[in-house]
Protein backbone atom coordinates (compact mmCIF):
# COMPACT_ATOMS: atom_id res chain seq x y z
CA UNK A 1 0.00 0.00 0.00
CA UNK A 2 2.78 2.46 0.95
CA UNK A 3 4.77 2.11 -2.34
CA UNK A 4 1.55 2.67 -4.28
CA UNK A 5 0.75 5.84 -2.34
CA UNK A 6 4.31 7.20 -2.57
CA UNK A 7 4.59 6.71 -6.36
CA UNK A 8 1.12 8.17 -6.84
CA UNK A 9 1.89 11.33 -4.84
CA UNK A 10 5.34 11.72 -6.44
CA UNK A 11 4.16 11.67 -10.06
CA UNK A 12 1.08 13.78 -9.37
CA UNK A 13 3.19 16.37 -7.53
CA UNK A 14 5.85 16.33 -10.28
CA UNK A 15 3.33 17.21 -12.99
CA UNK A 16 1.77 19.95 -10.86
CA UNK A 17 5.16 21.44 -10.00
CA UNK A 18 6.45 21.42 -13.59
CA UNK A 19 3.19 22.91 -14.88
CA UNK A 20 3.40 25.77 -12.37
CA UNK A 21 7.07 26.40 -13.20
CA UNK A 22 6.50 26.49 -16.98
CA UNK A 23 3.37 28.69 -16.86
CA UNK A 24 4.08 30.88 -13.83
CA UNK A 25 4.74 34.01 -15.94
CA UNK A 26 1.86 33.50 -18.39
CA UNK A 27 -0.85 36.09 -18.96
CA UNK A 28 -3.89 34.92 -16.96
CA UNK A 29 -5.65 38.27 -16.82
CA UNK A 30 -6.59 39.08 -20.44
CA UNK A 31 -9.25 37.08 -22.27
CA UNK A 32 -6.79 36.19 -25.05
CA UNK A 33 -4.16 34.98 -22.59
CA UNK A 34 -6.63 33.10 -20.39
CA UNK A 35 -8.88 31.52 -23.04
CA UNK A 36 -6.47 31.17 -26.00
CA UNK A 37 -3.01 30.96 -24.38
CA UNK A 38 -2.14 34.25 -26.10
CA UNK A 39 -2.18 32.38 -29.45
CA UNK A 40 1.27 31.02 -28.58
CA UNK A 41 0.82 27.22 -28.72
CA UNK A 42 3.31 25.25 -30.81
CA UNK A 43 2.68 21.84 -32.36
CA UNK A 44 4.01 19.63 -29.50
CA UNK A 45 1.70 21.32 -26.97
CA UNK A 46 -1.24 21.21 -29.38
CA UNK A 47 -0.73 17.50 -30.09
CA UNK A 48 -0.13 16.62 -26.44
CA UNK A 49 -3.20 18.50 -25.28
CA UNK A 50 -5.43 17.17 -28.07
CA UNK A 51 -4.34 13.62 -27.35
CA UNK A 52 -4.80 13.67 -23.59
CA UNK A 53 -8.03 15.66 -23.66
CA UNK A 54 -9.45 12.83 -25.76
CA UNK A 55 -7.71 9.96 -23.95
CA UNK A 56 -9.42 10.25 -20.61
CA UNK A 57 -11.08 7.55 -18.60
CA UNK A 58 -14.25 7.45 -20.67
CA UNK A 59 -11.86 6.17 -23.35
CA UNK A 60 -9.54 4.05 -21.17
CA UNK A 61 -12.41 2.52 -19.19
CA UNK A 62 -15.26 2.81 -21.69
CA UNK A 63 -13.54 1.75 -24.91
CA UNK A 64 -11.67 -1.12 -23.26
CA UNK A 65 -15.04 -2.11 -21.81
CA UNK A 66 -16.49 -2.10 -25.32
CA UNK A 67 -13.55 -4.24 -26.52
CA UNK A 68 -14.21 -6.64 -23.62
CA UNK A 69 -17.67 -7.15 -25.12
CA UNK A 70 -17.15 -6.79 -28.88
CA UNK A 71 -13.45 -7.32 -29.62
CA UNK A 72 -11.18 -5.45 -32.04
CA UNK A 73 -13.96 -3.88 -34.15
CA UNK A 74 -14.41 -1.06 -31.61
CA UNK A 75 -11.04 0.29 -32.73
CA UNK A 76 -13.14 2.22 -35.25
CA UNK A 77 -13.35 5.03 -32.67
CA UNK A 78 -9.54 5.36 -32.61
CA UNK A 79 -8.63 4.62 -36.22
CA UNK A 80 -11.33 6.37 -38.26
CA UNK A 81 -10.79 9.55 -36.25
CA UNK A 82 -7.40 9.86 -37.99
CA UNK A 83 -9.26 10.66 -41.22
CA UNK A 84 -11.25 13.32 -39.38
CA UNK A 85 -8.02 14.87 -38.06
CA UNK A 86 -6.65 15.04 -41.60
CA UNK A 87 -9.79 16.91 -42.71
CA UNK A 88 -9.35 19.24 -39.73
CA UNK A 89 -5.81 20.11 -40.84
CA UNK A 90 -6.71 20.50 -44.51
CA UNK A 91 -10.13 22.15 -44.49
CA UNK A 92 -11.56 23.27 -41.14
CA UNK A 93 -8.57 24.73 -39.26
CA UNK A 94 -7.60 27.25 -41.99
CA UNK A 95 -11.12 28.67 -41.96
CA UNK A 96 -11.30 28.95 -38.17
CA UNK A 97 -7.87 30.60 -37.86
CA UNK A 98 -8.55 32.96 -40.76
CA UNK A 99 -11.48 34.44 -38.83
CA UNK A 100 -9.44 34.62 -35.61
CA UNK A 101 -12.24 33.09 -33.53
CA UNK A 102 -12.03 31.79 -29.95
CA UNK A 103 -15.09 29.53 -30.17
CA UNK A 104 -17.07 27.61 -32.79
CA UNK A 105 -20.25 29.66 -32.05
CA UNK A 106 -18.20 32.80 -32.73
CA UNK A 107 -17.47 31.50 -36.23
CA UNK A 108 -21.18 30.84 -36.72
CA UNK A 109 -21.91 34.43 -35.71
CA UNK A 110 -19.57 35.63 -38.45
CA UNK A 111 -21.04 33.25 -41.04
CA UNK A 112 -24.70 33.49 -40.02
CA UNK A 113 -25.84 35.85 -37.23
CA UNK A 114 -25.83 36.63 -33.52
CA UNK A 115 -28.85 34.47 -32.71
CA UNK A 116 -27.21 31.37 -34.24
CA UNK A 117 -24.18 32.00 -32.05
CA UNK A 118 -26.33 32.29 -28.90
CA UNK A 119 -28.31 29.10 -29.65
CA UNK A 120 -25.13 27.11 -30.36
CA UNK A 121 -23.48 28.44 -27.21
CA UNK A 122 -26.41 27.31 -25.09
CA UNK A 123 -26.48 23.84 -26.70
CA UNK A 124 -22.75 23.37 -26.09
CA UNK A 125 -23.03 24.49 -22.48
CA UNK A 126 -26.01 22.25 -21.71
CA UNK A 127 -24.22 19.28 -23.27
CA UNK A 128 -21.01 19.87 -21.33
CA UNK A 129 -22.75 20.43 -17.98
CA UNK A 130 -25.30 17.58 -18.18
CA UNK A 131 -23.46 15.01 -20.32
CA UNK A 132 -19.71 15.42 -20.79
CA UNK A 133 -18.40 16.65 -17.43
CA UNK A 134 -20.40 14.17 -15.30
CA UNK A 135 -19.33 11.26 -17.55
CA UNK A 136 -15.66 12.26 -17.26
CA UNK A 137 -15.93 12.30 -13.47
CA UNK A 138 -17.92 9.06 -13.26
CA UNK A 139 -15.67 7.03 -15.56
CA UNK A 140 -12.62 8.44 -13.79
CA UNK A 141 -13.94 7.38 -10.42
CA UNK A 142 -14.90 3.93 -11.73
CA UNK A 143 -11.44 3.35 -13.17
CA UNK A 144 -9.62 4.59 -10.05
CA UNK A 145 -11.76 2.41 -7.76
CA UNK A 146 -10.61 -0.67 -9.66
CA UNK A 147 -6.95 0.35 -9.94
CA UNK A 148 -6.46 1.34 -6.29
CA UNK A 149 -9.09 -1.00 -4.83
CA UNK A 150 -10.34 2.05 -2.96
CA UNK A 151 -13.39 0.37 -1.35
CA UNK A 152 -11.03 -1.96 0.52
CA UNK A 153 -8.75 0.93 1.49
CA UNK A 154 -11.66 2.76 3.12
CA UNK A 155 -12.42 -0.24 5.33
CA UNK A 156 -15.36 0.17 7.69
CA UNK A 157 -15.48 3.95 7.40
CA UNK A 158 -18.36 4.00 4.84
CA UNK A 159 -20.52 1.81 7.10
CA UNK A 160 -20.08 4.23 9.96
CA UNK A 161 -21.32 6.97 7.65
CA UNK A 162 -24.37 4.94 6.63
CA UNK A 163 -23.32 4.06 3.08
CA UNK A 164 -21.58 1.24 1.19
CA UNK A 165 -17.85 1.27 0.23
CA UNK A 166 -18.51 1.53 -3.54
CA UNK A 167 -20.77 4.56 -3.21
CA UNK A 168 -18.41 6.27 -0.76
CA UNK A 169 -15.41 5.64 -3.06
CA UNK A 170 -17.32 6.99 -6.05
CA UNK A 171 -18.25 10.22 -4.29
CA UNK A 172 -14.75 10.67 -2.84
CA UNK A 173 -12.96 10.44 -6.18
CA UNK A 174 -15.58 12.56 -7.98
CA UNK A 175 -15.18 15.39 -5.47
CA UNK A 176 -11.38 15.22 -5.29
CA UNK A 177 -10.93 15.18 -9.09
CA UNK A 178 -13.60 17.84 -9.56
CA UNK A 179 -11.93 20.24 -7.13
CA UNK A 180 -8.36 19.69 -8.39
CA UNK A 181 -9.44 19.88 -12.04
CA UNK A 182 -11.30 23.12 -11.36
CA UNK A 183 -8.17 24.64 -9.82
CA UNK A 184 -6.13 23.78 -12.92
CA UNK A 185 -8.73 25.10 -15.35
CA UNK A 186 -10.02 28.15 -13.50
CA UNK A 187 -6.79 29.58 -12.10
CA UNK A 188 -4.46 28.67 -14.94
CA UNK A 189 -6.27 29.09 -18.24
CA UNK A 190 -5.73 27.27 -21.55
CA UNK A 191 -1.91 27.18 -21.58
CA UNK A 192 -1.79 25.68 -18.09
CA UNK A 193 -4.23 23.03 -19.29
CA UNK A 194 -2.15 22.37 -22.42
CA UNK A 195 1.14 22.04 -20.51
CA UNK A 196 -0.26 19.71 -17.84
CA UNK A 197 -1.95 17.67 -20.58
CA UNK A 198 1.33 17.23 -22.44
CA UNK A 199 3.24 16.16 -19.31
CA UNK A 200 0.52 13.72 -18.30
CA UNK A 201 0.39 12.50 -21.91
CA UNK A 202 3.93 11.16 -21.66
CA UNK A 203 2.96 9.22 -18.54
CA UNK A 204 -0.25 7.98 -20.15
CA UNK A 205 1.58 6.60 -23.16
CA UNK A 206 4.14 4.84 -20.98
CA UNK A 207 1.46 3.55 -18.61
CA UNK A 208 -0.92 2.45 -21.36
CA UNK A 209 1.68 0.37 -23.17
CA UNK A 210 2.91 -0.95 -19.82
CA UNK A 211 -0.52 -2.39 -18.97
CA UNK A 212 -0.68 -4.25 -22.28
CA UNK A 213 2.86 -5.57 -21.84
CA UNK A 214 2.36 -6.78 -18.27
CA UNK A 215 -0.97 -8.42 -19.14
CA UNK A 216 0.50 -10.25 -22.14
CA UNK A 217 3.42 -11.43 -20.00
CA UNK A 218 1.09 -12.66 -17.28
CA UNK A 219 -1.10 -14.79 -19.55
CA UNK A 220 2.02 -15.95 -21.42
CA UNK A 221 3.69 -17.30 -18.27
CA UNK A 222 7.32 -18.29 -18.77
CA UNK A 223 7.01 -17.57 -22.49
CA UNK A 224 6.56 -13.86 -21.81
CA UNK A 225 4.81 -11.33 -24.03
CA UNK A 226 5.27 -13.35 -27.22
CA UNK A 227 3.58 -16.40 -25.76
CA UNK A 228 0.83 -14.19 -24.33
CA UNK A 229 0.19 -12.65 -27.73
CA UNK A 230 0.00 -16.10 -29.34
CA UNK A 231 -2.40 -17.34 -26.65
CA UNK A 232 -4.61 -14.27 -27.09
CA UNK A 233 -4.74 -14.86 -30.83
CA UNK A 234 -5.55 -18.56 -30.37
CA UNK A 235 -8.37 -17.89 -27.92
CA UNK A 236 -9.86 -14.83 -29.61
CA UNK A 237 -8.84 -15.08 -33.25
CA UNK A 238 -12.40 -14.49 -34.47
CA UNK A 239 -12.61 -11.37 -32.27
CA UNK A 240 -9.53 -9.84 -33.98
CA UNK A 241 -11.76 -8.51 -36.73
CA UNK A 242 -11.91 -4.87 -37.82
CA UNK A 243 -15.38 -5.57 -39.25
CA UNK A 244 -18.18 -5.30 -36.72
CA UNK A 245 -20.98 -7.81 -37.04
CA UNK A 246 -24.68 -6.88 -36.90
CA UNK A 247 -24.89 -7.58 -33.16
CA UNK A 248 -21.82 -5.55 -32.19
CA UNK A 249 -21.97 -1.98 -30.91
CA UNK A 250 -20.36 -0.83 -34.19
CA UNK A 251 -21.81 -2.76 -37.18
CA UNK A 252 -19.66 -2.35 -40.29
CA UNK A 253 -22.13 -0.16 -42.18
CA UNK A 254 -22.24 2.42 -39.39
CA UNK A 255 -18.62 3.34 -40.10
CA UNK A 256 -19.87 5.21 -43.17
CA UNK A 257 -22.79 6.93 -41.45
CA UNK A 258 -23.07 8.00 -37.83
CA UNK A 259 -19.63 6.88 -36.64
CA UNK A 260 -17.80 8.86 -39.31
CA UNK A 261 -19.99 11.91 -38.68
CA UNK A 262 -19.46 11.74 -34.92
CA UNK A 263 -15.70 11.54 -35.48
CA UNK A 264 -15.83 14.49 -37.88
CA UNK A 265 -17.71 16.64 -35.42
CA UNK A 266 -15.54 15.60 -32.48
CA UNK A 267 -12.23 16.45 -34.15
CA UNK A 268 -13.30 19.43 -36.28
CA UNK A 269 -16.10 21.24 -34.44
CA UNK A 270 -16.18 20.18 -30.76
CA UNK A 271 -15.16 23.23 -28.73
CA UNK A 272 -13.68 21.16 -25.89
CA UNK A 273 -11.23 19.51 -28.29
CA UNK A 274 -10.35 22.12 -30.89
CA UNK A 275 -9.99 25.14 -28.60
CA UNK A 276 -6.26 24.44 -28.26
CA UNK A 277 -5.91 24.63 -32.07
CA UNK A 278 -7.46 28.11 -31.92
CA UNK A 279 -4.50 29.03 -29.69
CA UNK A 280 -1.94 27.97 -32.35
CA UNK A 281 0.82 30.46 -33.04
CA UNK A 282 0.36 29.93 -36.82
CA UNK A 283 -1.60 27.81 -39.27
CA UNK A 284 1.50 25.67 -39.91
CA UNK A 285 1.95 24.93 -36.18
CA UNK A 286 -1.73 24.09 -35.88
CA UNK A 287 -1.62 21.72 -38.86
CA UNK A 288 1.51 19.97 -37.58
CA UNK A 289 -0.09 19.57 -34.15
CA UNK A 290 -3.30 18.12 -35.58
CA UNK A 291 -1.52 15.70 -37.93
CA UNK A 292 0.89 14.58 -35.19
CA UNK A 293 -2.18 13.79 -33.09
CA UNK A 294 -3.46 11.65 -35.98
CA UNK A 295 -0.19 9.73 -36.14
CA UNK A 296 -0.25 9.08 -32.39
CA UNK A 297 -3.91 7.99 -32.53
CA UNK A 298 -2.88 5.10 -34.79
CA UNK A 299 -1.22 3.56 -31.72
CA UNK A 300 -4.46 3.86 -29.73
CA UNK A 301 -5.76 0.30 -30.19
CA UNK A 302 -2.68 -1.10 -28.41
CA UNK A 303 -3.71 0.45 -25.09
CA UNK A 304 -7.39 1.28 -25.66
CA UNK A 305 -8.66 -1.96 -27.22
CA UNK A 306 -6.19 -4.81 -26.65
CA UNK A 307 -6.34 -4.52 -22.81
CA UNK A 308 -10.11 -5.01 -22.96
CA UNK A 309 -9.59 -8.18 -24.99
CA UNK A 310 -6.92 -9.33 -22.55
CA UNK A 311 -9.38 -8.79 -19.70
CA UNK A 312 -11.87 -10.99 -21.59
CA UNK A 313 -9.32 -13.81 -21.50
CA UNK A 314 -8.20 -13.23 -17.90
CA UNK A 315 -11.67 -12.87 -16.37
CA UNK A 316 -13.54 -15.38 -18.53
CA UNK A 317 -16.51 -16.81 -16.68
CA UNK A 318 -16.55 -14.08 -14.03
CA UNK A 319 -19.70 -12.00 -13.78
CA UNK A 320 -18.29 -8.48 -14.19
CA UNK A 321 -19.57 -5.35 -15.91
CA UNK A 322 -17.72 -4.37 -19.07
CA UNK A 323 -16.78 -0.98 -17.62
CA UNK A 324 -15.13 -2.69 -14.63
CA UNK A 325 -12.82 -4.81 -16.81
CA UNK A 326 -10.00 -2.28 -17.32
CA UNK A 327 -9.64 -1.27 -13.68
CA UNK A 328 -9.59 -4.93 -12.60
CA UNK A 329 -6.96 -5.73 -15.25
CA UNK A 330 -4.68 -2.93 -14.07
CA UNK A 331 -5.05 -3.96 -10.44
CA UNK A 332 -4.24 -7.58 -11.32
CA UNK A 333 -1.19 -7.18 -13.57
CA UNK A 334 0.75 -4.18 -12.23
CA UNK A 335 3.33 -4.43 -9.42
CA UNK A 336 2.37 -2.29 -6.42
CA UNK A 337 4.85 0.62 -6.94
CA UNK A 338 3.81 0.93 -10.59
CA UNK A 339 0.14 0.84 -9.60
CA UNK A 340 0.66 4.18 -7.87
CA UNK A 341 2.37 5.61 -10.95
CA UNK A 342 -0.44 4.45 -13.21
CA UNK A 343 -3.06 5.77 -10.81
CA UNK A 344 -1.35 9.17 -11.06
CA UNK A 345 -1.39 8.88 -14.86
CA UNK A 346 -5.09 8.06 -14.81
CA UNK A 347 -5.80 10.96 -12.47
CA UNK A 348 -3.90 13.15 -14.94
CA UNK A 349 -6.04 11.83 -17.79
CA UNK A 350 -9.23 12.50 -15.86
CA UNK A 351 -8.03 15.97 -14.93
CA UNK A 352 -7.07 16.66 -18.54
CA UNK A 353 -10.50 15.95 -19.98
CA UNK A 354 -12.29 17.57 -17.05
CA UNK A 355 -10.31 20.78 -17.00
CA UNK A 356 -10.38 21.04 -20.80
CA UNK A 357 -14.17 20.71 -20.89
CA UNK A 358 -14.47 23.13 -17.97
CA UNK A 359 -12.14 25.64 -19.62
CA UNK A 360 -14.16 25.40 -22.83
CA UNK A 361 -17.40 25.89 -20.88
CA UNK A 362 -15.98 29.04 -19.32
CA UNK A 363 -14.83 30.29 -22.74
CA UNK A 364 -18.26 29.68 -24.27
CA UNK A 365 -20.02 31.45 -21.40
CA UNK A 366 -17.67 34.41 -21.00
CA UNK A 367 -16.99 35.25 -24.65
CA UNK A 368 -20.24 33.93 -26.10
CA UNK A 369 -22.89 34.90 -23.55
CA UNK A 370 -21.47 37.23 -20.90
CA UNK A 371 -19.66 39.65 -23.21
CA UNK A 372 -22.08 39.29 -26.13
CA UNK A 373 -25.39 39.27 -24.28
CA UNK A 374 -25.23 39.97 -20.55
CA UNK A 375 -22.60 42.77 -20.28
CA UNK A 376 -21.51 44.00 -23.68
CA UNK A 377 -19.24 46.69 -22.16
CA UNK A 378 -17.51 44.33 -19.69
CA UNK A 379 -13.79 44.87 -19.10
CA UNK A 380 -11.18 42.15 -19.74
CA UNK A 381 -10.95 41.56 -15.98
CA UNK A 382 -14.72 41.15 -15.68
CA UNK A 383 -14.86 38.72 -18.62
CA UNK A 384 -12.16 36.48 -17.12
CA UNK A 385 -13.75 36.70 -13.66
CA UNK A 386 -17.18 35.74 -15.04
CA UNK A 387 -15.62 32.60 -16.53
CA UNK A 388 -14.10 31.59 -13.21
CA UNK A 389 -17.36 32.08 -11.30
CA UNK A 390 -19.35 30.21 -13.95
CA UNK A 391 -16.74 27.44 -13.94
CA UNK A 392 -17.14 26.76 -10.22
CA UNK A 393 -20.93 26.58 -10.61
CA UNK A 394 -20.60 24.12 -13.50
CA UNK A 395 -18.03 22.01 -11.62
CA UNK A 396 -20.29 21.67 -8.58
CA UNK A 397 -23.24 20.66 -10.78
CA UNK A 398 -21.14 18.05 -12.58
CA UNK A 399 -19.89 16.61 -9.28
CA UNK A 400 -23.50 16.24 -8.16
CA UNK A 401 -24.65 14.52 -11.36
CA UNK A 402 -21.72 12.13 -11.89
CA UNK A 403 -22.57 9.47 -9.24
CA UNK A 404 -26.09 9.20 -10.68
CA UNK A 405 -24.64 7.48 -13.78
CA UNK A 406 -23.76 4.34 -11.78
CA UNK A 407 -26.64 2.31 -13.26
CA UNK A 408 -25.65 2.93 -16.90
CA UNK A 409 -24.98 -0.35 -18.75
CA UNK A 410 -22.23 0.90 -21.12
CA UNK A 411 -20.89 4.34 -20.39
CA UNK A 412 -19.06 4.62 -23.73
CA UNK A 413 -22.20 3.71 -25.68
CA UNK A 414 -24.25 6.12 -23.57
CA UNK A 415 -21.73 8.91 -24.24
CA UNK A 416 -21.79 8.41 -28.02
CA UNK A 417 -25.60 8.27 -28.05
CA UNK A 418 -26.01 11.46 -26.05
CA UNK A 419 -23.29 13.22 -28.05
CA UNK A 420 -25.24 12.61 -31.23
CA UNK A 421 -28.06 14.88 -30.03
CA UNK A 422 -25.92 17.99 -30.39
CA UNK A 423 -22.94 16.80 -32.47
CA UNK A 424 -24.98 16.21 -35.62
CA UNK A 425 -27.00 19.49 -35.81
CA UNK A 426 -23.97 21.67 -34.99
CA UNK A 427 -21.69 19.88 -37.45
CA UNK A 428 -24.36 20.14 -40.16
CA UNK A 429 -24.63 23.93 -39.88
CA UNK A 430 -20.85 24.45 -39.61
CA UNK A 431 -20.24 22.36 -42.73
CA UNK A 432 -23.08 24.08 -44.60
CA UNK A 433 -21.69 27.47 -43.62
CA UNK A 434 -18.21 26.60 -44.87
CA UNK A 435 -19.33 24.99 -48.14
CA UNK A 436 -21.92 27.57 -49.22
CA UNK A 437 -22.08 31.33 -49.60
CA UNK A 438 -25.83 32.03 -49.87
CA UNK A 439 -27.48 29.81 -47.22
CA UNK A 440 -29.08 32.28 -44.77
CA UNK A 441 -29.08 32.45 -40.97
CA UNK A 442 -32.68 31.27 -40.74
CA UNK A 443 -31.64 27.95 -42.32
CA UNK A 444 -28.97 27.43 -39.66
CA UNK A 445 -31.43 28.13 -36.82
CA UNK A 446 -34.04 25.78 -38.27
CA UNK A 447 -31.36 23.13 -38.79
CA UNK A 448 -30.13 23.41 -35.20
CA UNK A 449 -33.53 23.16 -33.57
CA UNK A 450 -34.96 20.58 -35.99
CA UNK A 451 -31.92 18.32 -35.66
CA UNK A 452 -31.93 18.41 -31.87
CA UNK A 453 -35.67 17.70 -31.66
CA UNK A 454 -35.57 14.92 -34.28
CA UNK A 455 -32.75 13.05 -32.58
CA UNK A 456 -34.30 13.45 -29.11
CA UNK A 457 -37.66 12.14 -30.36
CA UNK A 458 -35.98 9.25 -32.18
CA UNK A 459 -34.08 8.26 -29.04
CA UNK A 460 -36.66 8.69 -26.33
CA UNK A 461 -40.26 8.92 -27.64
CA UNK A 462 -42.25 5.70 -28.34
CA UNK A 463 -42.83 4.30 -30.91
CA UNK A 464 -40.12 6.24 -32.76
CA UNK A 465 -37.41 4.82 -30.49
CA UNK A 466 -38.24 1.30 -31.71
CA UNK A 467 -37.93 2.41 -35.34
CA UNK A 468 -34.53 3.97 -34.60
CA UNK A 469 -33.41 0.81 -32.79
CA UNK A 470 -34.28 -1.24 -35.86
CA UNK A 471 -32.11 1.08 -38.01
CA UNK A 472 -29.27 1.33 -35.46
CA UNK A 473 -28.53 4.62 -33.72
CA UNK A 474 -25.60 5.51 -35.97
CA UNK A 475 -27.50 4.96 -39.23
CA UNK A 476 -30.26 7.14 -37.77
CA UNK A 477 -27.76 9.93 -37.10
CA UNK A 478 -26.49 9.67 -40.68
CA UNK A 479 -30.03 10.01 -42.03
CA UNK A 480 -30.76 13.02 -39.82
CA UNK A 481 -27.52 14.69 -40.91
CA UNK A 482 -28.32 14.16 -44.60
CA UNK A 483 -31.84 15.48 -44.11
CA UNK A 484 -30.57 18.59 -42.29
CA UNK A 485 -28.06 19.37 -45.03
CA UNK A 486 -30.74 19.01 -47.72
CA UNK A 487 -33.19 21.13 -45.69
CA UNK A 488 -30.70 23.99 -45.29
CA UNK A 489 -29.70 23.89 -48.97
CA UNK A 490 -33.38 24.01 -50.00
CA UNK A 491 -33.97 27.02 -47.72
CA UNK A 492 -30.90 28.61 -49.26
CA UNK A 493 -32.43 28.21 -52.71
CA UNK A 494 -35.85 29.50 -51.65
CA UNK A 495 -34.65 32.40 -49.51
CA UNK A 496 -30.91 33.00 -50.07
CA UNK A 497 -28.78 35.67 -48.42
CA UNK A 498 -28.97 39.03 -50.10
CA UNK A 499 -25.20 39.00 -50.62
CA UNK A 500 -22.67 36.19 -50.80
CA UNK A 501 -20.63 35.48 -47.68
CA UNK A 502 -16.94 36.33 -48.03
CA UNK A 503 -14.61 35.31 -45.21
CA UNK A 504 -12.05 37.95 -44.24
CA UNK A 505 -8.56 37.24 -42.93
CA UNK A 506 -8.39 39.21 -39.67
CA UNK A 507 -4.64 38.67 -39.36
CA UNK A 508 -4.80 36.83 -36.03
CA UNK A 509 -1.94 34.45 -36.99
CA UNK A 510 0.36 33.70 -39.92
CA UNK A 511 -1.80 31.77 -42.40
CA UNK A 512 1.05 30.17 -44.37
CA UNK A 513 0.19 26.43 -44.47
CA UNK A 514 2.65 23.69 -43.58
CA UNK A 515 4.23 22.54 -46.85
CA UNK A 516 3.98 18.85 -45.93
CA UNK A 517 0.37 18.94 -44.69
CA UNK A 518 -1.13 17.31 -47.79
CA UNK A 519 1.43 14.51 -48.13
CA UNK A 520 1.38 13.75 -44.38
CA UNK A 521 -2.42 13.56 -44.45
CA UNK A 522 -2.44 11.19 -47.40
CA UNK A 523 0.08 8.89 -45.66
CA UNK A 524 -2.12 8.77 -42.55
CA UNK A 525 -5.22 7.90 -44.57
CA UNK A 526 -3.29 5.13 -46.37
CA UNK A 527 -2.20 3.65 -43.03
CA UNK A 528 -5.82 3.66 -41.78
CA UNK A 529 -6.97 1.73 -44.87
CA UNK A 530 -4.08 -0.73 -44.48
CA UNK A 531 -5.00 -1.45 -40.85
CA UNK A 532 -8.61 -2.10 -41.77
CA UNK A 533 -7.78 -4.38 -44.69
CA UNK A 534 -5.22 -6.33 -42.64
CA UNK A 535 -7.73 -7.24 -39.90
CA UNK A 536 -10.87 -7.49 -42.03
CA UNK A 537 -12.94 -10.66 -42.02
CA UNK A 538 -16.16 -10.04 -43.94
CA UNK A 539 -17.57 -13.47 -43.15
CA UNK A 540 -19.43 -11.95 -40.18
CA UNK A 541 -21.55 -10.07 -42.72
CA UNK A 542 -22.24 -13.26 -44.70
CA UNK A 543 -23.48 -14.97 -41.52
CA UNK A 544 -25.84 -12.04 -40.89
CA UNK A 545 -27.20 -12.27 -44.44
CA UNK A 546 -28.00 -15.97 -44.03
Amino acid sequence: MLPTLVSFLFFTGLVAGLTWFITRRDDHESSSGYFLAGRSLTFPLIAGSLLLTNLSTEQMVGLNGAAFTDGLCVMVWKVVCVVALVFMAWFFLPRFLKSGVATVPEYLQIRFDHQTQIITNIIFLLAYVWILLPIILYTGATGMMGILDLPSMLGDLPKSLGTDPETASLWLIVVVVGVIGSIYALFGGLRTVAVSDTLNGVGLFVGGFMITGFALSQIGGDGGMSAGANLLWEQQGERFNSIGGPNSSVPFGTIFSGIFLLNLFYWTTNQQIIQRTFGASSLAEGQKGVLLTGALKLLGPIYLVIPGMLAFTMFAGEDIKADQAYGMLVNKVLPEPLTGFFAAVMIGAILSSFNSALNSSCTLFSLGLYKNLIRKNASEHDVVRSGKVFGWIVAILAMGIAPLLANTTSIFGYLQKMNGMYFIPIFAIVLTGMLTKRVPAVAAKIGLLAGFVLIAVGYFVPPFDKVVASLHDFHFLGLVFSWLMILMLVIGEIKPRETEFHQEDVGAVDMTPWKHARSAGLILIAIVLTIYVTFANFSVLDVAAR
